[in-house]
């Protein structure tokens, strides 16, 4: 009668007995993983027999315990599956330190997880994990991992969780990408915004850019998700106001000249020293360049936006009537708070060393 092979022997060669292993690194390991710990593909294949103490948790991929895997494990071995070299590099031994992953990382809904999405499962109770890999890549989709292929990858990761995961507004294009249901998108899209994991400009060019946006399901999320950027946006000029002692200004109003046209809205307005600021919360054209991303031209972008070139227009208009504006984004509100209200402290300690702003008639917007 055959006899497998001897379990001692091989568990010597690893890290530790597969039973004692805490660090899923160590749970769940590919096959180069596994050579280069001096572990055959014959010795592999025994522990793997009915019965035996590992799994073949995905092609090259094994568990090295019996027990059905975690959500963490699933996400390890995902990623080393999508990960592993092409067919003609494959017999070059991996570092010690090499994870295994190569240019793959996580994305879609299992991504938002990792980012702490509060409306999307737990790890270990997701059907499918989605692995963003380049497009020349060859690789089918199997068992519990959907490939995702991009011609052109988010440049730099995020490492979460100890794994490559690709950031919040490419996760969320993955995560629409693959959903139908409206209602279920605008939960996504709003929590990206109210939570803070990112602005409503960036998440609408990357559904831009994926061509997202012509969806019945994304188009009037996408309307929900730049109200809800607005108001986080004003509750956050409210808390910069409030936490860092500057007076009181009039919200919300319109500003005209008596008897004359409208001058536009701002959102803060203080007449005693004709101080304006205005949040940014335009929405991207589509195809519009974005600011330092794939070599767009900032400067271009802006020319050719008409809701920009109103803008400067307004803008103009109120300076040259003496009111200064300051432009402020959602974005420098939350990560730069305090930066931001320098910039309008100052503008207001400025106001006696200019000449009175003409006489304007302020209106509640």
């Amino acid at each position: 009668m055959t006899q497998n092979t001897p379990l001692s022997p091989l568990s010597a060669r690893l890290p530790r007995p597969p039973h004692h292993l805490q660090d899923v690194t160590h749970r769940v390991l590919s096959a180069a993983q596994l050579r280069a710990r001096g572990v055959s593909a014959a010795q592999t294949s025994a522990q793997c027999l009915p019965g035996g103490p590992w799994q073949h948790l995905l092609p090259g991929v094994y568990l090295l315990h019996p027990g059905p895997p975690s959500g963490q494990e699933r996400l390890h071995g995902a990623l080393l599956y999508a990960g592993r070299p092409p067919v003609s590099s494959r017999r070059t031994v991996p570092a010690p330190a090499d994870p295994g992953f190569g240019e793959a990382m996580v994305t879609g809904i299992a991504a938002l997880a990792l980012h702490g999405f509060a409306t999307v499962p737990d790890l270990g109770a997701l059907h499918r994990i989605d692995v963003l890999v380049p497009r020349t890549r060859r690789l089918r989709s199997t068992r519990f991992v959907e490939v995702v292929r991009a011609t052109a990858p988010p440049p730099v990761p995020v490492r979460l969780a100890g794994v490559p995961v690709a950031p919040v507004e490419r996760a969320l294009a993955d995560a629409v990408a693959g959903l139908g249901d409206a209602e279920e998108v605008g939960r996504l899209l709003t929590e990206a915004v109210r939570a803070g994991h990112s602005e409503p400009a960036a998440v609408v060019r990357e559904l831009s850019a994926a061509k997202l946006l012509g969806r019945p399901a994304v188009a009037g999320a996408v309307e929900a998700l730049l109200a809800a950027g607005r108001a986080v946006a004003e509750e956050r000029l409210y808390a910069m106001v409030r936490e860092h002692g500057l007076p009181e200004p009039l919200w919300n109003v319109e500003l005209r000249l008596p008897g004359g046209p409208e001058l536009g809205g701002v959102d803060a307005y203080w007449p005693d020293l004709a101080v304006a600021v205005e949040l940014d919360t335009r929405a991207p054209r589509s195809g519009a360049p974005e600011e330092g991303r794939r070599g767009g031209n900032r400067g271009a972008g802006r020319a050719q936006d008409p809701q920009w070139s109103a803008y400067a227009a307004r803008r103009d208009r109120l300076e040259r009537l003496g009111v200064t504006v300051v432009h402020l984004t959602p974005r420098k509100l939350r990560e730069a708070m305090d930066q931001q209200a320098t910039v309008v402290r100052t503008a207001l300690m400025a106001a006696d060393d200019r000449e009175p702003a003409a006489y304007l008639v302020v209106l509640p917007r």
